[in-house]
């Protein structure tokens, strides 16, 4: 654990193994924490912004971004160790992130209020202040980038943070650590709690002493953790949850640039991405070429070691969601739809799987429906612009979208029609950190990256002065 600028055991002694997904085999044992560390209450728990405010914030940032920079193999290589992913994904996770740490290194000094003409003899302005303490969760399918998308803003508001990594993917979350020590991060900023989500996670939602938690992560615990914030303290909550992200490509495309994106808006990262193009919808126009071209490239993916030269595409991350992958490839094999190449397991070490794409896929079906967050292409046939929008809609995601058009009219009408916090045009998964990131419906509360993040970690406070005379 890292409590207070320094690597300290659990209370209870207790280790869990973080496991490499490419053979199934342990890497390390790493300290597992629960509600006791919470409850010992360290200094990570004081609001620091009296020390935060003698020093520029921008310099943390800064300086924690030029010390990935320089362990920036180290650090992909523990990426790719414990996650999977091939290694160039990794190297390209760490460089995002060294562009958030200087985003909103540069935010850090436009945080203000306003001045307020109000009614009356009064003088009215508003502060912005830190929400204090914060917890986050952070996921295992991008650990090293999502943790600086949250670590981030924490720096640049002036909050402290309790950081809860996922199980499966401890590594890079405890270099870093290390590096915002040599950073220059006063003692008690930034603290890593590693465990087990029921336990740790659970201990993080129902503090009274958190003012706030962000959570990345599946619909399904994000209920869980609203709970435990409304019971415990009704600490503010940030939600970025899954998706079933509708990706329309009409008869005007460019059939080869249309699977082209199609196939990186689902394969990207072995599919475990929470706003992937997951239903493909497709003109009936081009419905039968684009299915053959689509499959065409699905077998040509390269699946492999995270190390091998020219591998696109790892392992899942663990074997539960591995077997939960293979069975929603039953499932669509025995609702009707189409197997076109894939669905099966490949090799006999590790948690890889084949390239999966079905064709005839209807809206009813549960792989049409439900996030399967692996490497699972459905392809969809509409008929009209119209169409597309209500069925694109039709789900209780609404996490991004994409469309693919020559027709500016058409691209329009869909962006402003579909219910989604991100629509790409012509493009699938462009992020930047100025972009806010986030969820309608049932993806999620808040937004991550952008200026809209930081009011995520802010109080407002209006203060109303009365004046000895009339202005």
């Amino acid at each position: 654990l890292f409590i207070n600028n320094q690597f300290v055991d659990s209370v209870s002694g207790k280790k869990f193994p973080t496991l490499n997904p490419a053979n199934g085999k342990k890497i390390a044992d790493i300290a597992e924490g629960d509600k006791k560390e919470m409850i010992l209450k360290p200094q990570n728990f004081d609001i620091l912004q009296e020390t935060i405010d003698k020093v520029n914030k921008q310099i943390f940032s800064h300086m924690l971004a030029d010390l990935i920079e320089r362990d920036l193999m180290v650090l992909a290589t523990l990426e790719s160790i414990d996650n999977g992913k091939p290694f160039g994904f990794s190297q390209f996770d760490m460089m995002f992130s060294v562009k958030t740490l200087r985003y909103y290194a540069g935010l850090a000094d436009k945080v203000h209020g306003h001045t307020i003409p109000s009614d009356g003899a009064v003088f009215s302005f508003t502060r912005k202040e830190p929400v204090g303490v914060v917890g986050q969760i952070i996921p295992w399918n991008g650990p090293a980038v999502m943790m600086c998308w949250k670590i981030a803003p924490v720096l640049a508001t002036g909050c402290t943070t309790v950081i809860k990594p996922a199980e499966q993917t401890p590594l890079t979350a405890l270099h870093i650590a290390a590096l915002t020590k040599e950073a220059g991060v006063p003692d008690g900023v930034i603290n890593i709690i590693t465990g087990y989500g029921p336990t740790a996670g659970a201990a993080i939602s129902s503090h009274p002493d958190i003012g706030k938690v962000a959570f990345t992560g599946s619909t399904e615990f994000q209920k869980i953790i609203m709970a435990a914030a409304a019971k415990s303290n009704l600490k503010k909550v940030s939600l970025e949850l899954g998706g079933k992200s509708p990706l329309v490509i009409f008869g005007d495309a460019d059939i080869d640039y249309a699977v082209k994106v199609a196939h990186e808006a689902l394969f990207f990262n072995q599919g475990e991405v929470c706003c992937a193009g997951s239903r493909t919808f497709v003109h009936e126009s081009i419905y039968d070429e684009f299915v053959k071209k689509a499959t065409e490239m699905a077998k040509k993916r390269k699946v492999g070691d995270a190390f091998t030269e020219g591998v696109e595409h790892g392992p899942q991350i663990d074997d539960e969601i591995f077997t939960r992958i293979l069975s929603f490839i039953e499932r669509g094999k025995c609702e009707g739809a189409k197997l076109e190449c894939g669905g099966e397991r490949l090799g006999n070490e590790g948690f890889f799987i084949k390239p999966t794409v079905f064709s005839n896929v209807t809206d009813d079906m549960d792989i049409a429906k439900e996030e399967i967050f692996g490497p699972v292409q459905c392809i969809i046939k509409f008929k009209t612009l119209e169409e597309a929008i209500e069925r694109a809609n039709k789900t209780s995601y609404g996490l991004a979208a994409g469309v693919i058009t020559k027709d500016i009219n058409t691209a329009l009408v869909f962006a402003q029609s579909v219910e989604a916090g991100s629509v790409w045009v012509n493009t699938y998964n462009h992020f930047s950190p100025q972009n806010p990131f986030g969820g309608y419906k049932q993806s999620g509360l808040g937004r991550e990256l952008g200026f809209d993040s930081l009011d995520e970690y802010l109080e407002t406070k209006t203060v109303t002065i009365q004046m000895p005379y009339k202005l």
